[in-house]
């Protein structure tokens, strides 16, 4: 796979046929995990999934849902290893900023997951809780999008066909 070229990253909502190229793009679903494979159809399928790809196509893709209390919650955010640390988990994590449509957006992720703690760290996510007993020996941390994060994108939420990500967080 190797470097994404500058400008080609572009993030969309992903089609049912997107799908397979997407399993791809996540190594539980490309070891062969056949549960991971049915959520990512399902998910195309349901217009839950953004998929990020540049010239040669998918490189990640994330998964805003609304079971949460009925507020978005991001389920999913993959990232292919090999377009890990360009910009990619970034791009997609504006983009589901961009297309909640509920005043709050949550996440979650294990205490081992060091890479999506810093991430949202860095994108202003507040930690929002702590649950034990989901995997054994590793806590689920809870996080929470600030308000701002969310309100300055709600421009892009009426624009379903735009290319997400070529705004700036600034």
């Amino acid at each position: 796979m190797g470097d994404i070229e500058p400008g080609t990253l572009v993030v969309r909502h992903a089609e049912p046929p997107d799908h397979t190229a997407l399993t791809g793009t996540d190594p539980l679903a490309a070891a062969g995990d056949r549960a991971r494979r049915a959520s990512i159809r399902r998910w195309c399928e349901q217009g839950r999934a953004l998929l990020a790809e540049d010239a040669r196509g998918p490189v990640g893709y994330a998964v805003l849902e609304y079971i949460f209390f009925e507020q978005g919650f991001l389920t999913l955010l993959t990232v292919a290893p090999a377009a890990r640390r360009q910009g990619v988990a970034t791009r997609l994590l504006t983009a589901v900023e961009a297309a909640c449509t509920t005043p709050k957006l949550f996440t979650s992720t294990n205490v081992s997951n060091q890479p999506m703690q810093q991430l949202l760290l860095r994108a202003g996510w507040q930690p929002a809780g702590l649950v034990h007993g989901l995997d054994d020996g590793d806590p689920e941390l809870f996080y929470l999008c600030p308000p701002a994060n969310l309100s300055r994108s709600s421009t892009l939420r009426t624009f379903p066909d735009t290319v997400i990500g070529k705004e700036s967080r600034s």
